[in-house]
This record gives structure tokens, C-alpha cells and sequence, in this order.
């Protein structure tokens, strides 16, 4: 394995449950293989490449909370070179706060089944209009490689692709994490595919809660 876009076509397993987002608060319970996962990337990648000019080395903010959706954006940017980061961003994610002030904004409403806004995002388009109708097949022109920049976080620096994958030692486990910080969604991702594991996120839970879950999911928890 020599970039993080190699994660994704790696996994032994397609069909086996790869990201699965459980919210106790309002019940919705997303479970993506990851064969559905990809395809989720190649429609976003084809976005960022195709229709928003993104290049390799390209800043994304990556605005949105822990749920499925941020998942899918980190591995479509690493797909096509893009860099992680927390500001000083060409492009913008927002979840449905619309939070960014990006030249390029777009928002997820993270609604169920990547659902729209109920009212269009003003200043902002809705990643469920554009999403969709991308092809399901992304092929990059110019691919990353290990010494292509991959995130550019406070917690972490500046890492490249080599340098994360170094970093976030892998992990075969089922995981079980509430909604934290991109860092450490970024860490559990990487370090989940590179073991063969999986990502199960479970919101609105307290600690019983989670446990509960987890055991349910038989998956150990990740703080």
C-alpha cells in the first residue's frame, strides 16, 4: 500500500459492512459495504475534479461533523490529491449549520439517506443535488503519490500520504466511536482500512449506551 487512495480498493471484503452510522437520537441506521462506499467516492471525487477545477494539492475544508458523510470525504479527497484541512481552504464542506467562507461552499444536510435541504442552502450548494448524477467510475488523471500532501491539521501538522499511513498503525478491529474531531476520525479511518477493520458511529449515546451498542455491533470501543 503506497497512498491512501490505495485504502479503499484494498479491502478484501467489499460486501462486509465497511462505515455504519447508528444515531440514537432520531434512529436512523446507515450501514455502507464497502463497494457502496466507493461508489460514494468516485461520484464526489468525480465532483471535486470534474465540475469544482480540484487539483492535487488543492485545500478542502472538510467542515463536516463525524457521520458517514465525513468519511466519504476524506477518502475522495486523497482520491483525487486533494489536502485535509481546518482553514485557509479553496473549497468548503459544511454540514447543515452552513458554516464557511470558502470561494467554493458546498453543505450536506445530513439528512437520511443524504437526503436534501429542505430550503436550498443560500450561498451554499446542496452536495445532494450535485452528488448523484457524477459518474460512478472515477479514474484520476493524475493520481496521488506517498510524498503528495494528505492532511494539514492542528493536531497533526502537515502529513503526507507515506507519513500518515506511518503513523496510524492498522487495525483489524470493528471500531465503535461517538462523533469526535476530524483528527481522530482521520486516525480511526485509515487505521481501520489499513487492518481489514471497520467504523461503526454511533451518535446521541452516553457511555452505557455506546457500550451497548458496541457489543451489539461487536465492535470495541475507541475513545
Amino acid at each position: 500500500m503506497t497512498t491512501l487512495a490505495d485504502l479503499l480498493p484494498a479491502v478484501r471484503e467489499p460486501g462486509r459492512p465497511l462505515l455504519t452510522w447508528d444515531d440514537r437520537g432520531t434512529g436512523e441506521r446507515v450501514e455502507l459495504s464497502a463497494t457502496t462506499t466507493a461508489n460514494w467516492v468516485a461520484k464526489t471525487s468525480s465532483l471535486l475534479v470534474d465540475e469544482l477545477d480540484v487539483e492535487p494539492g488543492t485545500r478542502v475544508r472538510v467542515g463536516l461533523p463525524t457521520h458517514w458523510l465525513r468519511f466519504v470525504w476524506l477518502l475522495s479527497c486523497w482520491s483525487v490529491g486533494a489536502v485535509v484541512v481546518e482553514h485557509d481552504a479553496a473549497v468548503g464542506v459544511s454540514g447543515p449549520e452552513l458554516q464557511g467562507d470558502e470561494p467554493v461552499r458546498l453543505a450536506a444536510s445530513l439528512r437520511p439517506l443524504g437526503g436534501r435541504f429542505l430550503e436550498p442552502p443560500v450561498g451554499f450548494v446542496d452536495l445532494a443535488t450535485v452528488v448523484p448524477g457524477q459518474p460512478d467510475v472515477f479514474v484520476p488523471l493524475d493520481p496521488p503519490t506517498p510524498s503528495s500532501p494528505a492532511v494539514d491539521l492542528a493536531a497533526t501538522g502537515a502529513l503526507d500520504h507515506a507519513a500518515l499511513l506511518a503513523t496510524s498503525p492498522p487495525d483489524p478491529r470493528r471500531l465503535a466511536v461517538r462523533p469526535g474531531s476530524l483528527e481522530r476520525d482521520v486516525r480511526v479511518l485509515v487505521s481501520a482500512l489499513r487492518g481489514g477493520g471497520s467504523v461503526v458511529v454511533v451518535a446521541g449515546a452516553d457511555d452505557d449506551v455506546l457500550a451497548r451498542v458496541a457489543e451489539q455491533e461487536r465492535a470495541e470501543v475507541v475513545a
